[in-house]
């Protein structure tokens, strides 16, 4: 009598070419998202050039913190992307405002705060691979529900937004405004830790301040 095995070879070139083709059609998905993204930070920036770069430095930021506080790989990722438009809603807003010098009175401030709802609205339309509207709509929005443009309150808004928007402050209150010139990285700074718990979030402005006063982390101007 003789024992033996019996084996059955199965011809996977098919499954393994229809897998390089996927491959294929998602890096060409992702680089035209990408490049989705860029454009739209570019736009944002020929409407009001006074922010030119803000929005990638914001990017670079809240990713670093993110990635710091230790975050998954897809919500540092979705942090990046988010960051790189969230200000695509001042399209809407008229230039004569955004680039306006001196103080804005109450009506031009209300207005500019429609910006978070304007970058929801466009963004909502993209199917992008994470909450982007979402995160991009509470940006402005405060632990303590000052902000807008829903005066969402603590555990309401999402970790990501809260992480974007002490990059946020941190980057507007380093560059200079029509409105005024840079106040400093140290009066940035000040601002957040002096609210911590109250406005922003504790967890990301630790990360915050230690990735610029122990890290060496630099906003690029």
């Amino acid at each position: 009598m003789h024992t033996g095995m019996r084996g059955m070879l199965i011809d996977i070139t098919e499954r393994k070419q229809l897998e390089k083709r996927l491959e294929d059609s998602i890096g060409v998905l992702s680089k035209t998202l990408n490049d989705a993204v860029i454009t739209m930070g570019k736009i944002v920036e020929m409407k009001d050039p006074y922010t030119a770069g803000h929005q990638l430095q914001v990017a670079r930021l809240a990713a670093a913190m993110a990635e710091l506080m230790g975050l998954t790989p897809q919500q540092v990722d979705n942090i990046n992307t988010t960051a790189a438009v969230h200000d695509i809603g001042k399209i809407y807003i008229p230039s004569d405002i955004l680039a306006k010098p001196g103080k804005l009175n109450q009506l031009e401030i209300s207005i500019i705060r429609t910006h978070a709802q304007g970058s929801y609205d466009i963004l909502k339309n993209i199917d992008f691979p994470g909450p982007i509207a979402a995160i991009a709509l509470q940006h402005h929005e405060r632990l303590d529900g000052s902000g807008y443009p829903n005066k969402l309150k603590g555990p309401d808004i999402s970790l990501e937004a809260r992480i974007l928007a002490v990059a946020d402050v941190v980057e507007a209150m380093s560059s200079h405004r029509p409105y005024r010139p840079s106040l400093g990285i140290d009066a940035a700074l000040e601002e957040i830790i002096s609210n911590r718990g109250l406005l922003y979030d504790a967890g990301a402005v630790d990360a915050c301040v230690k990735l610029i006063r122990e890290k060496g982390f630099k906003l690029e101007y």
